[in-house]
């Protein structure tokens, strides 16, 4: 990272960003481009790892991408203001960014319910979320194991 004064390193620190993140794009490999998506998500750190949830439907161009190779890339942002200034090259922009990437599954279907909870877990904490198990036919929940993961932020105060 270029700018070492904006990189956040302690993973609590990365894990209250993604907290306060609504989407997730997810970049997938295809042919001659890559293929990226905004998903929502749900996010755990445990034993110094961190492993994130998405759901999909069951069938689609992630999923066909996703057999063809399950190594993705993933970036979020959030806290954004613009900060102006007399000039435009006085202009920033304040955020909160987490980027990374890492290997996706998709999990079996006694694994969906309590991922999709951690996912819910992530809009709407402290309820308890309730399912009709027949839509879990129909749902795909997608599991990122991630590799590599940079925080990075902009604050007025830190400028």
């Amino acid at each position: 990272m270029r700018r070492r004064d904006r990189e956040v390193k302690n993973p609590e620190e990365i894990l209250a960003i993604m907290r306060q993140c609504d989407v997730c794009n997810v970049a997938f490999f295809d042919t001659e481009f890559p293929y990226v998506i905004p998903l929502n998500f749900g996010v755990e750190y445990e034993n110094e790892e961190f492993t994130m949830y998405f759901h999909s439907s069951i069938a689609g161009k992630k999923l066909d991408l996703l057999q063809e190779n399950n190594k993705v890339a993933f970036s979020m942002s959030c806290s954004h203001n613009l900060i102006t200034g007399d000039l435009a090259c006085d202009c920033t922009m304040e955020f909160e960014s987490v980027c990374g990437n890492g290997t996706i599954e998709i999990l079996r279907e006694e694994e969906k319910m309590p991922a999709l909870t951690k996912l819910m877990n992530h809009y709407q904490p402290g309820i308890e979320h309730k399912y009709d198990e027949r839509l879990f036919k129909v749902v795909s929940v997608l599991k990122l194991n991630v590799n590599e993961i940079y925080g990075k932020r902009l604050k007025k105060k830190s400028m």
